[in-house]
C-alpha cells in the first residue's frame, strides 16, 4: 500500500565519487545546486525528484551523475536517459532540456528500487561537484598573451598595450572596463570592431565559422590620467577558450613621447580640432614602433608619454617631473607605483626617443635651467643615468638604440654626445640613430607624424636593425 511522503527540499554537497561512467567534458566553467526531495514512498521503493540548477556558463548539453549507497537501482526516468552500473548512476538531457543558461534548472523524476536511505549526496554536473557555489571567475590574464605593463587584476595606462588569445567556436567576448581609451579588436588578423571608451562591456563577435580562431584586442590611444582594465576573453556559447598563444622569443622596448606613442597620426590635416580631435585620431597600433615589431615578429611594450622630456615637459610644463618621473610605473595615474616584470620581459633592443620636448620650445624665466647650455648639460647628465638603469635592468647584451628625429640642432648634438659618452665607458651596444627624412609631411595633429610618416620610419628602423648584430 502506497503511502505519500514529502521531505523538505535540501541542497547536498559533497565530493565527487571515482565513478566508472565517463561523463562529458565541461565546456565551459561549471557549478551547480542541487535540489533532492523524495515524493512517494512504499515497501521496497520510492519515487524522487532532482532539480539541478546550473550556476556557471551557459551549457548546450548536460550529464548529472550520483551514487546511491544502499544497493538501490533506478527503474524508470522521465525528462533524462539513464545509464547505471553498480551504484553510480548518470543522468543525460533528453533533446528539449539540454540548453541551460546560467541560473537556469532542468528537473528529473525517477522511480527507484530499494530504500529511501542513505540519500545520495555526490551529485555531480558535467563532472563538476554540485558544491551550490558558483565557479570563480576566469582568470582572464591566465588565457591571453601580452608583452604590455599590466598589473595583476588585468590594469594598465601605457598606450599599445595589447592581449591575444585563441578560441574555438563561432564568437567571442572581449571584457572591458574602461571610459577613457579606444580599442581595436581583430580576429583572425582583420580588425573587426572599433570601441570608443567603451565602458563596462562585453564586446561580442559572432557569426565566424565554427572553426579555431584568434582574437587581439589593442589599445590604441594614452590614459596616463587613468587605467583601463581587461577582463578576459569569453567564448559564445557551444565554444571554448583555448591556451593563449605563445609568446615570441624577440622582444622590443619602445621607449618616447607623443612621436613614439603615434600622437594623431590618424589625421590628415594637422589641426585636429574639427574631424574628432587628437584621441580619435591616435593608434599607437600604427605607429612605427608597433609596425615595426610586428614586421619582425616580435613582441613588444610601447612606453611612451605625450608631452614628456628627459628633464623639461612640453613648453615647461609640470616642472620638477620629467618621463623619468614615470617610466618604472605600471599604472601612470598612481603615483609611487612600480610595475612588476614578470620576469618574462627581456627586450634584446630598446629604442629610445626622449628630448623633442626638452628642446622644442624657448626656455621661459623661472625654470630651473637659465640658459640653453645648462639644459642641455643636465639634459645629456639624465640620459647617461638613465641609460645607465636601463643596462642594469637588462644586461649587457640589449642593444640600445637613442633615436633622433632631427638632422642637426641641440637635441640631435646632444643624443649624439650621450653615444659618445657611453661608448667611451665600453658599452658599444648603445646606438645613435638619426631618423631625419625629408620625405615625412608631419601631417599628424599638431604636426606630428601621421600614418605614412611612421611606415615610413618603421621601414627605416628595420632596415638599421638588420644591420646590426642582435643575436636574434
Amino acid at each position: 500500500m502506497y503511502r505519500s511522503k514529502s521531505a523538505a527540499a535540501a541542497v547536498l554537497t559533497a565530493a565527487l565519487a571515482a565513478v566508472t561512467i565517463s561523463v562529458p567534458q565541461a565546456s565551459a566553467a561549471t557549478g551547480c545546486k542541487v535540489a533532492y526531495e523524495v515524493t512517494n514512498e512504499w515497501q521496497g521503493g520510492f519515487i524522487a525528484k532532482v532539480d539541478v540548477t546550473n550556476l556557471g556558463d551557459p551549457v548546450t548539453s548536460w550529464r548529472l551523475t550520483w551514487s546511491f549507497g544502499g544497493g538501490q537501482t533506478v527503474s524508470q526516468i522521465w525528462n533524462g536517459t539513464v545509464r547505471q552500473t553498480g551504484a553510480q548512476v548518470a543522468v543525460d538531457n533528453v533533446n528539449y532540456n539540454g540548453s541551460l543558461a546560467t541560473g537556469a534548472s532542468a528537473g528529473i523524476g525517477f522511480v527507484v528500487n530499494g530504500s529511501t536511505s542513505p540519500a545520495p549526496a555526490d551529485f555531480a554536473l558535467n563532472g563538476t561537484s554540485c558544491t551550490g557555489q558558483a565557479p570563480p571567475p576566469p582568470d582572464g590574464l591566465a588565457q591571453a598573451h601580452t608583452a604590455g605593463r599590466v598589473t595583476k587584476s588585468g590594469q594598465y595606462s601605457w598606450p599599445g598595450v595589447y592581449f591575444e588569445g585563441r578560441f574555438r567556436g563561432t564568437g567571442v567576448g572581449v571584457v572591458l572596463n574602461d571610459s577613457n581609451n579606444d580599442y581595436d579588436v581583430q580576429v583572425d588578423g582583420t580588425t573587426v570592431a572599433t570601441l570608443v571608451t567603451p565602458g563596462k562591456v562585453t564586446h561580442w563577435v559572432n557569426n565566424l565559422s565554427n572553426a579555431e580562431h584568434r582574437v587581439r584586442l589593442v589599445k590604441r590611444t594614452e590614459s596616463p590620467w587613468a587605467a583601463g582594465e581587461f577582463g578576459g576573453f569569453v567564448a559564445a556559447s557551444g565554444g571554448s577558450i583555448l591556451a593563449k598563444p605563445a609568446a615570441r622569443s624577440r622582444q622590443i622596448e619602445f621607449i618616447g613621447d607623443s612621436l613614439t606613442a603615434g600622437y594623431g597620426n590618424l589625421s590628415t590635416t594637422r589641426d585636429c580640432s574639427s574631424n574628432g580631435g587628437v584621441a580619435r585620431n591616435t593608434n599607437t597600433d600604427v605607429s612605427f614602433g608597433a609596425l615595426t615589431a610586428r614586421a619582425l615578429n616580435a613582441d613588444y611594450q610601447v612606453n611612451a608619454f605625450s608631452g614628456r622630456g628627459m628633464v623639461r615637459n612640453y613648453n615647461g610644463g609640470d616642472p620638477g617631473t620629467s618621463y623619468r618621473t614615470y617610466y618604472d610605473r605600471a599604472l601612470l595615474h598612481v603615483d609611487g607605483d612600480v610595475w612588476q616584470n614578470p620576469g618574462t620581459w627581456k627586450p634584446q633592443v630598446v629604442v629610445v626617443g626622449l628630448g623633442t620636448n626638452d628642446f622644442s620650445t624657448a626656455l621661459r624665466p623661472g625654470e630651473q635651467w637659465p640658459t640653453q647650455e645648462s639644459l642641455v648639460a643636465a639634459y645629456r647628465s639624465a640620459y647617461v643615468a638613465f641609460l645607465q638603469k636601463l643596462r642594469t635592468r637588462y644586461g649587457s647584451g640589449t642593444t640600445i638604440i637613442v633615436g633622433v628625429p632631427q638632422a642637426s640642432g641641440a637635441f640631435a648634438d646632444a643624443a649624439r654626445q650621450v653615444v659618445q659618452d657611453r661608448t667611451n665607458q665600453g658599452d658599444s651596444r648603445v646606438r645613435y640613430w638619426n631618423f631625419a627624412d625629408s620625405a615625412l609631411d608631419l601631417l599628424g595633429c599638431d604636426w606630428h607624424f601621421s600614418a605614412r610618416d611612421h611606415r615610413l620610419i618603421a621601414t627605416k628602423l628595420g632596415d638599421y636593425l638588420a644591420g646590426l648584430s642582435l643575436g636574434w
